[in-house]
């Protein structure tokens, strides 16, 4: 392990000497940046764009109502409202408010953030509606009255879960399972809840039964209940790891155990259980590949008696981007070198039968494609969602298994002049001769440039088995590339843009395979002359904010700015803070001897060195942020500046890990990061 950390009083995240530090660096930023002319015009020009009253209401149906949670300029916190789902598909609805958060937040003197809701079935008249303080994972869950449009108060047996981080669950009209924090020995490691408890109306919380429980090593557990008719039933799931999960479904009351790899996801609907191994899989006499998607019939599964069949099978360059089940099919979303293609899958009419795969006709001709079922109890209506770049969101509805094409329901607007833009994507080689895919965005003259010109940033996240997708931002549009700025993303290992075995290549003793992919992406751009070091600046948050601080500390010289965004960084007390631990699985254990040696090579927070030379940096992260620890961005501030290095520190109070608890926050941070971005990388 490492000498004393002289830092380490920062990790005290409400401390007063602690808080007296960030107020002197915000003050410090904002006496600056925010001075800049390029702030208030992109900070406008973002909040233009995120509480334009023209976005799309995106929907969930309720029956014949569809909800929406919308904010604006007079609502910044947001409304939760609903209209008819035939007025909303005339497109023109007339919405009810249903729960005004902002004014919530009056009433209570709370800085309360919508973080969802679930409405109870099959009256929908009760809904369990999600509420964090300042946007933290923690949260309250509350009963709430649809019809009344009121909470239900514990005085008349309301369902309160105090604040905490878990969730309420429906089971039936007066029964609901409950994970949170039960005191001492209720939570793993990690600080997430270890009990599942089935808590009946009118009871105290305290006394709800503990139904499920995982050990305190595990990360977390997580229960979800099926209403399909004819096919209800309670599933149970236990996380060892980040990774790993061992779940059990309810026959004849009481859990099962599903005989699967601990690495394999599991999901059910109907009569089906879905299988996805993110490793080979020998079951009987056949191998699966890692990265298929599987199925079977459930009891005969079970039982050992029915055989898995094989819905998908990836490719080099195809991988299961997810799949979603209506009330008789299952649509499957592939990603064939970072391009999505929809595909339903048809099931037999009898159990021993064969299943179908064909493509669905009529979806999107975008880069990025997302589908999810409407309502996957009661029909076969899909959501289907298209965009990419240059191309705003668009939104269509469908019925699987019907002739007619997709019905375009909204097209959200042109927010930048994307005419004389382009998409290109490449493919850099890495340093063991990996091909890594990118791409490169901006217009034909700056993607045309050779002379290093070009100001450009790049992005990429690189874990977690999360892809990187080709997305439309108007912020990017209309801060950067609008002016003439290139925008370019890189799809590196440790992501989940190739399947499991892409996010493998990128594990613990192995994540050196990410930033030598960065750096591959970093200098394919550089030869092809589009930019230059000078020019050349990289963003990334969360895992994002580690690959970027490792782009910082490994190779300087590459790079004009950096922008680190709630990062980790120093990786030898991770996982101590926070949610930390239930990263392990990812990245290693910091007290085994092994692990350490490994991960000092990518902590940031112990590379700095100070005789080098760093180019600009800003970091950011929010004090309620209790996912990654605050203290990562405070640490490294304070290291760099006990150095002497070019470095400009911002703390938002609010907002989580997402950094901002509302539009006008979120246009605050982008502002910042854009102003910071175009002076130091010269984009005028």
């Amino acid at each position: 392990m490492t000498d004393t950390d002289d830092f380490l009083w920062l990790e005290d995240v409400l401390g007063d000497e602690a808080l007296a530090w960030v107020r002197a660096r915000n003050e410090r930023a904002e006496s600056t940046l925010f001075l800049d002319p390029v702030f208030e015009r992109v900070r406008v020009s973002t909040l233009d764009v995120l509480e334009a009253d023209d976005r799309i209401a995106y929907p969930s149906r309720h029956g014949d109502m569809v909800h929406n949670f919308w904010t604006d300029a007079a609502h910044r916190r947001g409304l939760l409202r609903r209209t008819t789902w035939a007025d909303y598909r005339a497109g023109n609805p007339v919405w009810e408010t249903i729960l005004d958060v902002d004014a919530l937040c009056e009433e209570e003197r709370e800085s309360w953030v919508f973080h969802g809701s679930s409405t109870r079935r099959p009256d929908r008249r009760r809904a369990l509606i999600e509420l964090s303080p300042g946007g933290s994972d923690s949260s309250v869950t509350r009963e709430f009255d649809l019809v009344d449009k009121r909470f239900v108060p514990e005085s008349e047996g309301g369902f309160v879960r105090p604040v905490a981080k878990g969730s309420l669950t429906w089971i039936d009209d007066d029964t609901v399972y409950v994970t949170s924090d039960f005191g001492a020995g209720s939570l793993t490691r990690s600080g997430y809840p270890r009990t599942v408890r089935r808590w009946t109306r009118g009871t105290p919380i305290a006394e709800s039964e503990i139904v499920f429980e995982g050990d305190e090593s595990d990360v977390a557990v997580g229960v979800s209940v099926s209403k399909v008719a004819g096919f209800e039933h309670h599933v149970f799931e236990r996380a060892p790891d980040f990774f790993t999960t061992r779940t059990s479904i309810t026959r004849d009351g009481r859990p099962v155990e599903v005989d699967v790899p601990d690495d394999a996801e599991v999901g059910f609907h109907e009569r089906w259980i879905f299988v996805s191994p993110r490793s080979e899989f020998t079951h009987g006499e056949d191998t699966l590949p890692s990265g298929s998607l599987l199925v079977a019939d459930i009891d005969g599964f079970l039982a050992g008696t029915s055989p898995l069949t094989t819905l998908f099978t990836p490719t080099d360059t195809s991988a299961l981007a997810g799949y979603s089940c209506t009330r008789h099919f299952v649509v499957l979303n592939v990603m064939d070198d970072v391009r999505n293609s929809i595909h339903v899958a048809t099931p037999p009419v009898e159990v021993d039968g064969e299943w179908t795969v064909a493509p669905l006709e009529g979806a999107p001709d975008v880069w990025t494609v997302s589908v999810s079922a409407v309502d996957s109890v009661e029909s076969n209506d899909v959501w289907i969602s298209g965009s990419d770049f240059l191309t705003p969101d668009t939104l269509f509805v469908m019925s699987v298994g019907d002739a007619d094409a997709p019905e375009l329901l909204r097209q959200a607007p042109i927010r930048f002049d994307a005419d004389a833009m382009a998409i290109e994507q490449h493919f850099a080689t890495s340093a063991d001769g990996t091909r890594v895919p990118y791409f490169v965005v901006g217009t034909h003259q700056a993607l045309a440039a050779t002379d290093g010109s070009r100001p450009t940033l790049l992005t990429g996240y690189g874990g977690f088995e999360v892809p990187r997708l080709a997305a439309y931002s108007a912020v990017i549009g209309r801060s950067w590339m609008g002016d003439g700025g290139v925008y370019a993303l890189a799809n590196i290992r440790g992501g989940g843009e190739f399947g499991p075995a892409w996010h493998r290549a990128g594990l613990r003793e192995n994540r050196p395979r990410v930033y030598e992919d960065f750096e591959a992406v970093a200098r394919a751009l550089i030869a092809r002359g589009i930019t230059s070091p000078d020019h050349l600046g990289i963003s990334g948050g969360s895992n994002g904010g580690l690959l970027v601080g490792n782009m910082y500390v490994r190779t300087p010289e590459l790079f004009g700015a950096v922008v680190c965004q709630v990062p980790l960084l120093d990786m030898e007390r991770y996982h101590l803070l926070l949610a930390g631990a239930s990263w392990m699985a990812e990245y290693g254990d910091p007290d085994e001897p092994a692990d350490w040696e490994y991960l000092r090579g990518y902590s940031p927070y112990h590379l700095v060195d100070p005789e080098a030379e760093y180019p600009p940096i800003l970091l950011t992260t929010s004090t309620r942020d209790d996912r990654v620890h605050p203290g990562h961005a405070r640490k490294m501030a304070a290291r760099l500046e006990a150095a002497g290095k070019d470095v400009t520190y911002w703390e938002n109070v609010e907002g989580g890990h997402g950094g901002a608890a509302d539009a006008a926050q979120q246009a605050t941070m982008q502002a910042l990061i854009f102003t910071f971005l175009r002076e130091r990388l010269g984009l005028d």
